[in-house]
């Protein structure tokens, strides 16, 4: 009996709920990591991942503004059921993102198992935040005058995410789940050396009853792809967690622009408690007026 021919995996960009390449065509070569937080990427080739150009960054933005509308006006249970569907489905793909994040951050199998453990319970933890963070971060104000004076957290509106460089599915879920499941919509830069685990959570989404658009992941060069969404008139917020210094500088004077939130990159342990920071950091504050009935 012959062998099999191989099927290789293509991975492809995630869009406004679609899977495309590029539009540019150009893809780059992912390769094993030697070490855990090798960043440079020099052992066997895995796979070609997308390279994703400018203008799929702008696309993604359309599509994240598109999406905004449905996602910040659905109810924050249904959010929440979604996050959690999101984190039933990665159960059942465990083994795949365990082999994919022991070759991109050159964990033994058992520390990836850890890793990807914590991300599935992560996605549970803040789904169960989804119709509980109003409560912390919203209040009842007093006044002098015969008025309800209420205060209430919405959504900031398009977050950039630069993900982790060092952490590509533990720290990329730590980042991005607190972002959408407060109603905000994204447009996630994946790990440059090791884009694979984020590809793969783009088939978990796409299946997971998420709206196309809420979630858009792009591989490439974080540099090339950080700028354009750094200065984009249409980008609410930015986070550069998986920025570096010289870079974060830029990035966030570019984002001044239209007054763009930002969330600067510092040292984090994401196997610890992620508190409430990153829930907070992407809402607005309305305050509404009401007069008391007689």
């Amino acid at each position: 009996m012959s062998e099999r021919l191989s099927v290789l995996k293509t991975y492809k960009l995630y869009v406004g709920g679609k899977f495309p390449r590029s539009e540019s065509g150009r893809v780059y070569e992912v390769t094993t990591a030697t070490s855990a937080g090798d960043a440079a990427g020099k052992g066997t080739w895995l796979a070609n991942a997308p390279l994703a150009s400018r203008k799929d960054a702008r696309d993604a933005v359309v599509a994240a503004r598109k999406a905004f509308g449905g996602w910040s006006g659905a109810t924050a249970y249904n959010r929440g059921q979604i996050l959690y569907r999101v984190a039933e489905m990665l159960e059942g793909r465990r083994e795949q993102f365990v082999a994919e994040v022991a070759d991109a951050e050159g964990r033994s199998k058992a520390k990836a198992a850890a890793q990807v453990d914590a991300a599935i319970d992560r996605w549970v933890w803040y789904a169960g935040w989804s119709d509980k963070v109003a409560q912390i971060a919203g209040s009842s104000n007093p006044v002098a005058g015969p008025y309800f004076n209420l205060s209430a957290p919405e959504p900031t509106g398009v977050v950039a995410v630069v993900a982790p460089q060092e952490s590509s599915f533990l720290g990329l879920v730590s980042v991005l789940a607190p972002v959408i499941v407060t109603g905000n919509t994204a447009v996630v830069v994946a790990a440059e050396r090791a884009p694979l685990p984020a590809l793969s959570l783009a088939e978990v989404l796409a299946t997971s009853d998420l709206p196309g658009g809420v979630v858009n992941l792009l591989s490439g060069r974080t540099t090339e792809l950080a700028a354009p969404l750094a200065a984009h008139q249409d980008v609410n917020a930015l986070d550069l967690t998986g920025a570096d210094a010289e870079s974060a500088k830029e990035l966030e004077t570019a984002a001044a622009d239209n007054l763009k939130r930002v969330l600067r990159p510092r040292a984090q342990d994401w196997s610890a408690d992620p508190g409430t920071d990153r829930l907070l950091a992407f809402l607005e504050t309305k305050t509404v007026w009401h007069p008391m009935g007689v």
